[in-house]
């Protein structure tokens, strides 16, 4: 996929792909009636699963990490899996709407982070498209936002999870130019996991005794938010900078919310609907002027 891969046209489409991927997941979580933590450690055990076939041709750079890279990719993966939790819990109490808007904050946090850590600046374009891609965002959960009951901590949750996520991605962009797509998503996923088990074991949630229905769901969440998302994100992350692909973030509200409004009757007005544009052209310019892989750019050593 790497050599083949040369065009913008070519990252854009798998940019989309991924975007519409993880917009699913929303409405599988709120499908489930498992923990939220252990729906999480399934879905990532199971796409581990799925990427065992091609452990063996992956082998020498799986097991010849640093000490360093093993270090990073731990607090790597434990974020991820505090993401999964946080805003899969938030579905529990707020609506896809305002739980997947607030998620619009990641690429703000990792445009922060990439200027702290990794000297990238935002040219005017990149950030006329984040603020127009982010006042749509606000516009859609516009009507479902509220300061009280439930739904205010399903929002914290989804704030403190969209924290996580920033983190994640940002450490993700430091190993990524040093190391393969696989044997990063691979024991990020495996760590993610693994520490989601061991919440659920100090929580004592059940690893067994779910119906087909809910494997079928832990399926789902394996295959197409996290195959064809979170992993094809980070394998952009080599080609595109850290805030453009955390951009993704940003149309998933659009999808997410018309996914909600015909599969989960969740309402959705016009003027949400009139948002939605504006959040797909305010990603169209930010991926479009933030792409290409900047120049001289200074990553985290992992050597």
């Amino acid at each position: 996929m790497d050599r083949s891969m040369k065009s913008f046209s070519g990252y854009e489409l798998l940019y989309i792909i991924g975007i519409v991927a993880i917009s699913f997941s929303s409405i599988f979580v709120k499908w489930s009636d498992a923990d939220v933590a252990v729906t999480a450690m399934y879905r990532l055990y199971l796409t581990n699963l799925l990427l065992l076939p091609f452990v063996w041709k992956y082998r020498r750079e799986l097991f010849s990490l640093t000490p360093r890279q093993w270090g990073l990719i731990t607090a790597s993966g434990v974020m991820l899996g505090l993401h999964f939790l946080l805003w899969m819990a938030s579905l529990n109490y707020t609506t896809v709407a305002s739980s997947t808007v607030i998620l619009t904050l990641e690429p703000v946090l990792v445009m922060l982070g990439s200027y702290w850590i990794y000297k990238i600046k935002a040219n005017k374009m990149m950030l006329l498209g984040m603020a127009i891609a982010i006042t749509g965002s606000i516009v859609i959960a516009a009507g479902d936002f509220t300061m009280s009951g439930t739904a205010l901590l399903g929002d914290i949750l989804s704030f403190f999870g969209t924290i996580a996520v920033a983190i994640h991605m940002l450490i993700g962009k430091g190993l990524r130019e040093n190391m393969g797509a696989f044997a990063y998503n691979f024991w990020v996923f495996a760590i993610a996991a693994t520490a989601l088990a061991i919440y659920n074991v100090i929580k004592g949630n059940a690893f067994t005794g779910y119906d087909s229905s809910e494997w079928g769901i832990f399926w789902l969440l394996a295959i197409v938010p996290t195959l064809f998302g979170h992993y094809l994100f980070n394998w952009l992350l080599k080609y595109m900078n850290a805030t453009a692909v955390s951009m993704a973030v940003l149309g998933e509200p659009v999808i997410a919310s018309l996914l909600a409004w015909v599969l989960l009757k969740e309402s959705l007005t016009g003027y949400q609907l009139g948002a939605g544009v504006f959040i797909l052209f305010g990603v169209w310019l930010f991926i479009r002027y933030g792409s290409d892989k900047p120049k001289n750019t200074t990553t985290l050593s992992v050597n």
